[in-house]
């Protein structure tokens, strides 16, 4: 205790962030990259702000959301220009958040009901569509393109019935889908659109002659800070949107279902909290415990949200290298046309891509291909689910028939599924990395 003697708690935590950030420098400094080295798809960029950041928020030991939440919301929400954001625990919860949101009776004619059907794609990440199926409501699947990987927007007339109530897709790999069609059916149709954002914070979209930020233009975007992902604070995510009634539902499903908008610690915000009559409770029951809907516990912790603090200054310079990433291999890989479908990003984007996503065009040789690549050092990875539907989570609706909607054939989501694996860009590669997996790459698809 001697040591702590004569100072002030503000003068002790400031020498306690001193030693982290000192520490930080001499034990977390990355390897430099050498010949031979695995190069991984993706990995944490991270330095002392960081880490001081996650040390300050557990100096407090408030441990669940606080300021740094606070903090986070609104930079983000600055950041990518929207009005409200909402930090939740996952990119996958954000997705359910975002989803169940648009269940609020609040919404009128326009809530999301069961038995009602949402137009999306197989050929993504399983929890874009699991909150859909849980609650009752049909997954429409129709196919995507190559080589964008995202959702064929010629087919979206096709997948409409009288029971469609929105749209909800991913921009795959950070490749923008074609958000001006999209939006376009979806107004025209009265849908609401879920942007899946969370392999895509960073990429931008011109719509109507203004650059925008995908997860910026639909109803709602959801972004995810899982290690891989452009920013990271461990395990968390964001829910996002301009609208203040989808905000208002946003948070009540986010926080229990509660009706109270008070934050944690904060009581009677509102003036009113023993004021007011609710449903068929006695007059004046305690506003914090009306619930207006069955929500859930979704927030993060002030300690995720203090290193996302950090991440979020950082998104700029890890989306130019992600970029610059992307296309130093492509211009490699140039010349294997005839062997590799190389990706090709959505006409009027600038995709941050999380991914460089590859498809062979010789039968069978995806599997050789990567195999050789793992051997080599190389991490791949498929792209998701390849196709969902075939999976064993619809072994029973597949029998049954029912739960579900495809519409036309997926031809190209069975290709994807068969011949289609991606490797990293993430912004932790340096130039000889990228050098040496594409030359690995050619040799291997000799």
């Amino acid at each position: 205790m001697e040591k702590w003697d004569g100072m002030t708690e503000q003068e002790a935590r400031k020498e306690i962030l001193d030693s982290v950030a000192e520490y930080c420098s001499a034990f977390h400094k990355k390897k430099e990259y050498e010949p031979g080295d695995r190069i991984p798809y993706a990995s944490r960029v991270y330095g002392k702000e960081e880490m001081c950041n996650l040390v300050d928020a557990a100096l407090e030991f408030w441990l669940t959301s606080g300021r740094y939440t606070e903090e986070f919301e609104a930079e983000f929400s600055k950041f990518l220009g929207v009005k409200y954001c909402s930090l939740v625990n996952s990119g996958s919860s954000a997705n359910l958040n975002a989803f169940m949101a648009l269940t609020s009776p609040l919404l009128g004619e326009r809530q999301v009901r069961p038995g009602d059907e949402m137009i999306t794609v197989a050929a993504g990440f399983p929890t874009t569509v699991t909150p859909a199926i849980q609650y009752g409501v049909a997954p429409v699947f129709v196919d995507v393109t190559i080589p964008q990987y995202n959702i064929d927007v010629t087919q979206l007339e096709k997948a409409l019935s009288d029971k469609t109530k929105l749209v909800m897709a991913a921009h795959t790999l950070g490749n923008p889908f074609d958000l001006s069609a999209v939006k376009a059916f979806c107004e025209k149709h009265h849908l609401w659109l879920i942007e899946d954002n969370c392999d895509a914070l960073g990429s931008k979209y011109i719509l109507d002659g203004e650059e925008r930020f995908t997860g910026t233009v639909g109803d709602i975007g959801t972004s995810s800070f899982y290690p891989p992902h452009h920013m990271t604070m461990g395990e968390g995510g964001a829910v996002y949107t301009n609208n203040p009634t989808l905000h208002k539902c946003i948070r009540s499903f986010r926080d229990w279902g509660r009706d109270c908008a008070c934050p944690s610690g904060k009581d009677n915000l509102c003036g009113h909290r023993f004021e007011r009559q609710y449903g068929e409770l006695p007059f004046g029951y305690d506003h914090k415990y009306v619930y207006s809907h069955f929500g859930y516990n979704l927030k993060a912790t002030d300690m995720q949200a203090a290193i996302g603090c950090a991440q979020v200054k950082k998104v700029p310079m890890f989306t130019e290298r992600r970029i610059h990433n992307f296309n130093r291999l492509k211009e490699s890989l140039l010349g294997l046309e005839d062997r590799l479908i190389l990706p090709k990003a959505c006409e009027n984007s600038r995709p941050s891509w999380f991914g460089f996503p590859i498809t062979c065009k010789r039968e069978g040789e995806r599997n050789r291909l990567v195999s050789c690549l793992e051997s080599k050092g190389v991490q791949t990875r498929m792209l998701f689910a390849g196709n969902l539907v075939r999976h064993p989570c619809f072994d029973q609706m597949r029998k049954e028939q029912r739960g579900y909607r495809i519409v036309g054939d997926l031809e190209n989501t069975d290709r994807i599924m068969n011949d289609t694996f991606w490797v990293g860009t993430y912004p932790g590669m340096t130039d000889e990395m990228v050098d040496d997996m594409a030359q690995m790459i050619k040799e291997a698809a000799q």
